[in-house]
Parts: C-alpha cells; structure tokens; sequence
C-alpha cells in the first residue's frame, strides 16, 4: 500500500490548439470542427519546442481536427482522443463574436450569461472535473491534454479547486503550453502561455 504522503503528484500540460479563422477573427468556436490555418500550423510547431525534453506518461487530445492537427504537428502523432475535452457547445453562439452579442447585450459575459440551446458552464466544468480525476487518480506524472481555449480555461480553474466562473481570469493565446501542478500539496499553476 502506498503511503498518500509519498503518492506522486501529476502534472498536467495543456496545449490549445493553433490558430483557426475563427479563432483569429474572435468568434466562438465550439463543436464546429474547422482546420488550423497556415499560421497555427507554424504555431503549434512552435510549441513542440516548448515540450521538447518532457517525458509524457499520457498525451490526450479533444478529437476535433484543430486539436488533433496542433498535437501531431507538436510532436504528438499517437494522442489519444479525449471526448471530454472538446470545445464548449456555444449553441446558438457558435460561430458568433462576443463583440456582436454585445451590441444587443452590452453586459454579456459567457462567464456569467452562458449560451443559447448549449451546454451550461457546470456542465463544461463537469467534463473537466472527470478529466482532472482520471490524471489525479492514474499514478501518472505528466499527462499532456491539447484541447481549446475556453475549455482549458475551466479545466485549469478547476484544478485549482475554484469555480468555473473563475476561468475567466486565465487568458491563453492559441498554441500555447501551461504546466499545472502543485506547491506542496496546494494546486498550482506552474507556467502559463508559453
């Protein structure tokens, strides 16, 4: 039996998907599965450097095309897919800006409002928290996810123990790399965006 004190504390890398028309134009991008653009092609090509030399137990991937193009393209070919890890379903969103939801609702925050006919925040944060448990449970000791930019914005507030609201104070740029891991036994962020 392994004592808990001495039990290996895993390491989660999140790697968002490179660039996508969407995504450089700022309109929601959810289950729509659009390939990386030349540019995020370049970027997620960037970022094997930035993984270059870590030895990972685990790499899962959302299975829409974007993710799974930056994964292989990041050196990552073999990634298993991870259903979990798609996109939040924008609904009636999806494919709109928040900067045109605004004209109609100056207030709007999908942190706050949500979205039309899709998934509820709790529900992209539930997907998350089945995520974080398989990694905290698997004896692993670093599991990459390459995923997208909303969803790996709530899967890192939720491995820090706080509300999914609170993922909106975690900005990530397309194809960059975050390590969340632990100060003592405190989830942390251990690098962010690079």
């Amino acid at each position: 039996m392994t004592n808990s004190a001495f039990a290996p504390r895993p390491q989660l890398w999140i790697l968002r998907h490179g660039e996508t028309e969407w995504s450089k134009s700022g309109q929601y991008t959810g289950l729509t599965d659009l390939p990386l653009t030349v540019e995020g092609e370049q970027q997620a090509v960037e970022a094997r450097k930035v993984l270059d030399g870590v030895d990972f137990d685990l790499v899962l991937t959302s299975p829409l095309r974007r993710a799974r193009r930056t994964a292989e393209l990041a050196g990552f070919p073999d990634a298993r897919h991870e259903p979990l890890a798609v996109e939040w379903n924008y609904g009636d969103y999806e494919g709109i800006s928040s900067d045109l939801i605004r004209k109609d609702n100056p207030d709007y925050l999908i942190w706050t409002h949500g979205v039309p006919n899709g998934e509820t925040l709790d529900e992209v944060a539930a997907r998350a928290d089945k995520i974080i448990g398989r990694v905290l449970e698997s004896g692993m000791d670093n599991v990459l996810i390459v995923a997208h930019g909303h969803f790996s914005r709530i899967l890192t507030a939720r491995w820090l123990e706080l509300p999914p609201t609170e993922g909106r104070h975690f900005v990530l740029g397309t194809a960059k790399v975050c390590t969340l891991g632990w100060d003592k036994k405190t989830p942390a962020i251990v690098r962010w965006g690079l």
